[in-house]
């Protein structure tokens, strides 16, 4: 956005919310604007936002929605800002970004186990502040520097999904501030459209500022497993990955593992986690279907240890440091999976593929179990019936076309080789390259999702490339 008048009225407006106070906001073109405000996570992704907030109340994102209104300006907000478009800052130039830094409420109702968290909690501290008071978890990923906001509100999977759900089926209440500037509560008896919808596409409507979410005992036992192969060669791991995937495939498969497979130049790395006593994983019969040799092992943990094992193991992978990267992604069904010849061709494939970069990996990451359980129209989330996701990375200093192509070769293997499916993926693996990514993200609950956002912001004022539009009625 340049510097004409509706610019700055903008800033007029937004600074007369901040009333001020330091810190409050900063525009494009002030100094270590990018640095010090925006702060993308994609460096490979240039996003300009017309001005980032800090807001400190509801009541002052109140103030910006109407400040944004008035002068015809999107807005997104921003919790831990690990958008793979940087959609927190809006995904393309000239939004508000509300960064949620300053709401970090918790709360515990001792009586009902439920949680009252702020919207801008890392996954990291809420662990921390729920086994502080009284021992309790809920499930969500393995990355601690990921906001609260955005990932419990797109799906919300890790670990421990197969065995409780993912981190959106927790939520029991929301407060919003929605596009007319109001602030509101949502649940499954007030605003019950709008709850529905923001379990899964709260980016299309409106910025939660607080979560109510019910809690689980912490797991008193976590064994973790971990084989590592390096053999050189893509085309020695695929025996290796069609067993692992035979496994997570198996509809009996204990709720209590979850698991991944990730691919890596030279090699491969199977980890998995159980909920669990040692004792208890043995006697599920799960290690005897996993490769036992020199190359294995095992960590018995506690909870929070189990947590910081994961998060340093995917840290490896996916850091929460900002730098330039492509990705990919894709769900599948049961039905969707490869057998072990087409497995084979398309790691053959990866072996005899320029990939202009040392630093790239894949993830395989199982999902389904209690995932499963929850109808698909029960929320917006809508990948109910996907038991397994990939996600591709390639990253550069740029990254160039090379890896691009191979990041994107990959993927079109992948959907060759699988043949026809109603293929989606995850709402948290976003990729403005997707056709059709509103499709990709939402399946057959995008309909009702686009006539919800026409009655709750048929102005599409919370809006990012891939956001749900209002319906055309």
């Amino acid at each position: 956005m340049g510097q004409g008048p509706s610019t700055s009225a903008l800033q007029q407006c937004i600074q007369g919310v901040a009333n001020n106070r330091a810190n409050f906001a900063a525009f494009a073109g002030s100094p270590l604007y990018q640095i010090q405000w925006v702060k993308p996570y994609n460096l490979d992704v240039s996003v300009e936002p017309a001005a980032v907030v800090r807001p400190e109340t509801a009541q002052d994102i109140s103030d910006i929605i109407k400040c944004a209104n008035a002068n015809g300006v999107k807005v997104q907000a921003k919790s831990g800002g690990h958008s793979y478009q940087n959609y927190g800052v809006g995904g393309s130039d000239g939004a508000v970004a509300i960064d949620m830094v300053n709401f970090q409420k918790f709360s515990m109702d001792t009586k009902t186990w439920y949680a009252t968290i702020g919207a801008g909690n890392r996954l990291g501290e809420v662990d921390k502040k729920m086994h502080a008071q009284g021992g309790r978890a809920m499930a969500h990923g393995v990355c601690p520097g990921v906001g609260l906001g955005g990932h419990a509100t797109i799906g919300g999977l890790g670990p421990m999904s197969r065995m409780w759900g993912s981190a959106l089926d927790h939520i029991v209440e929301v407060e919003v501030v929605t596009a007319d500037g109001k602030i509101q509560r949502a649940s499954a008896t007030q605003n019950e459209d709008l709850f529905w919808a923001l379990r899964g596409s709260a980016s299309g409507f409106g910025v939660i500022t607080e979560f109510v979410v019910r809690t689980h005992p912490e797991p008193a036992n976590v064994v973790q497993y971990e084989y590592t192969i390096k053999l050189g060669k893509q085309a020695d791991v695929a025996p290796l990955y069609s067993k692992w995937q035979a496994l997570m495939a198996d509809p009996k498969l204990d709720r209590r593992f979850g698991s991944m497979f990730i691919m890596f130049p030279l090699g491969a790395i199977i980890t998995g986690t159980f909920y669990g006593t040692q004792e208890e994983f043995l006697t599920t019969g799960i290690p005897n279907a996993l490769p036992q040799d020199g190359n294995g092992h095992l960590v018995i943990n506690d909870w929070l240890g189990g947590l910081a094992h994961d998060a340093e193991k995917e840290a490896l992978y996916l850091s929460g440091l900002a730098m330039p990267f492509v990705s990919r992604s894709l769900a599948f069904k049961r039905q969707d999976l490869l057998g072990p010849e087409k497995i084979k061709d398309i790691f053959n494939w990866v072996d005899t593929q320029k990939k202009g970069t040392l630093l790239w990996f894949i993830i395989f990451d199982a999902a389904g179990g209690a995932i499963e359980d929850v109808p698909q129209n029960a929320t917006a989330f809508a990948h109910r019936d996907k038991i397994m996701y990939y996600q591709s990375y390639g990253i550069g200093l740029p990254v160039t076309k090379t890896t691009k192509d191979f990041i994107t070769g990959f993927h079109d293997q992948v959907v060759q080789k699988a043949g026809p499916g109603t293929w989606g993926t995850y709402p948290g693996y976003v990729n403005n390259a997707l056709v059709d990514q509103q499709k990709q993200y939402w399946d057959s609950n995008l309909p009702a999702l686009e006539q919800i956002k026409a009655r709750w912001d048929p102005k599409d004022l919370f809006h990012n490339p891939g956001s749900v539009r209002p319906a055309k009625n």
